[in-house]
């Protein structure tokens, strides 16, 4: 670990990175050999936690193929250096603004995603000309062993390594003085890494997670947010850090679609949902207690079934359930959907702004102005109107949280951005000087008067 770290350090410095031409080629590369081992990256999602090969077509690979496509159509338009104009008191002059990379860059990955959410922040970081070392998540080991087995294949280890380890590999890690760190996990985990590189003045960007509502009013289409709503929460058995955490509905329609969600869910997955393949298991038994715990001293209206082995657990709804029960306490990041009644907004914003700002707020109805209410009362990182967790899917939009819920984003340019930082150039030129601003004074007059255009 400390040789690769000295490594890397040593062939930034060096200014060994490459050239963004010779970058471009990098990314072609790892889109080739993403592409030739496509079939040992679905087989290992689903030996870590049974993902079904839909799911890790749509949202592994499909999103880590969007943002090669990206950033190898745009990297030269978005590195090209920005002139500004310059200041009359640089006169005369050229001015101009360069995106350089921060330098030796940590990613720590999450389980949920474990090859999207590995991969793409490596093709920002790569592609602005960083050095990156990669620790994926234990709890999904054989998609970290695809990931070490492509990312060797293509970089050298001063260039880009995959370091595996547990949770005490991390920390040796996080002991270690970088230029920039990416994390993708938990809230609580991302405070610790915070707290840990703050003695370096680290910048990073962490990609956390939280309560997500989803608000339903009397208006919407029941029979469609309950279709949209289903798939949105209980994709990936509900391990999406944006998934909807819980629903408030008007109290006017609320067991309707309570009923419409249960009757997706038996349409999506069938009656005996333990045996159906296009339904994920949840990552280890670690998790799989929490959430078992969870559902304790719940009154639940449908789903509940549970398999220690297989480390399933069914889709489940629970209706009104105590806001201070640990179930509606924590970020549940399971098959699990509180769904709980309202009857004035007032109370929405009662509960919603109970919890720390959450990565993504869902709103369900007809009504523009209950529309633009919710979606202008609360901060949140992103969200969708009408549906759930398609805002991910556009590069155009930045992803990412606030406060509790994350520090920065990515996506497309945003990534760019992300991996880079601005630098200033002011070009000055010799064929003329302004003999003014050099001792002795002799100016000091002029320039009170001159000081009257600025107040």
């Amino acid at each position: 670990m400390n040789q690769v770290y000295q490594s890397q350090r040593q062939h930034f410095k060096n200014q060994r990175t490459p050239h963004i031409s010779e970058r471009l080629v990098l990314l072609q590369k790892l889109k080739k050999s993403i592409k030739n081992n496509e079939a040992a990256i679905i087989k290992a999602i689903y030996n870590d936690f049974k993902k079904p090969e839909f799911e890790s077509l749509t949202t592994e690979l499909l999103v880590v193929y969007k943002e090669l496509n990206l950033f190898i159509k745009n990297l030269k338009k978005w590195q090209k250096p920005k002139k500004v104009s310059s200041d009359l008191i640089n006169f005369p002059s050229s001015d101009y603004i360069y995106n350089v990379p921060w330098g030796h860059v940590l990613v720590i990955s999450p389980w949920n995603y474990p090859f999207q959410l590995a991969i793409t922040p490596i093709i920002g970081a790569i592609a602005t000309g960083n050095t990156v070392v990669l620790k994926p998540s234990e709890y999904a080991p054989q998609t970290a062993q695809i990931l070490e087995h492509i990312l060797s294949e293509i970089f050298k280890a001063e260039h880009c390594q995959v370091i595996q380890g547990d949770a005490e590999t991390a920390d040796h890690l996080l002991d270690l003085k970088w230029d920039f760190v990416f994390f993708t996990g938990s809230v609580s985990v991302g405070k610790i890494i915070s707290q840990k590189i703050a003695k370096h003045l680290t910048p990073h960007c962490l990609e956390l997670g939280g309560k997500n509502p989803c608000i339903i009013d009397s208006t919407a289409d029941l029979k469609l947010t309950a279709k949209r709503i289903a798939w949105g929460k209980f994709i990936n058995a509900g391990q999406t850090c944006i998934a909807p955490d819980y629903l408030l509905v008007h109290h006017s329609v609320c067991k309707e679609l309570a009923q419409h969600i249960k009757s997706s869910i038996q349409k999506f997955y069938g009656d005996q949902i333990s045996l159906f393949d296009d339904y994920a298991r949840i990552i280890s038994p670690k998790h799989y207690k929490r959430l078992k715990k969870l559902m304790e001293n719940h009154s639940l209206y449908s789903g509940g079934d549970f398999d220690d082995k297989e480390l399933y657990i069914a889709p489940t709804l629970i209706l009104n359930p105590d806001l201070k029960s640990d179930l509606m306490q924590e970020e549940i990041f399971g098959p699990l959907l509180p769904i709980i009644s309202y009857e004035t907004n007032d109370e929405i914003a009662e509960i919603v702004n109970s919890f720390d700002k959450p990565l993504a707020l869902y709103v369900f109805s007809k009504d523009r102005g209950f529309q633009k209410e919710m979606t202008q009362n609360f901060d949140f990182g992103g969200g969708v109107i009408n549906d759930t967790i398609v805002h991910f899917v556009n590069d155009k939009l930045p992803f990412g949280g606030v406060g509790n819920s994350g520090i920065g984003n990515y996506h497309g340019q945003f990534s760019f951005a992300t991996f880079t930082r601005q630098k200033a150039i002011v070009h000055r030129k010799t064929y003329f000087d302004i003999p003014l601003k050099y001792p002795p004074y002799q100016s000091t007059g002029l320039f009170k008067k001159l000081l009257k255009f600025f107040r």
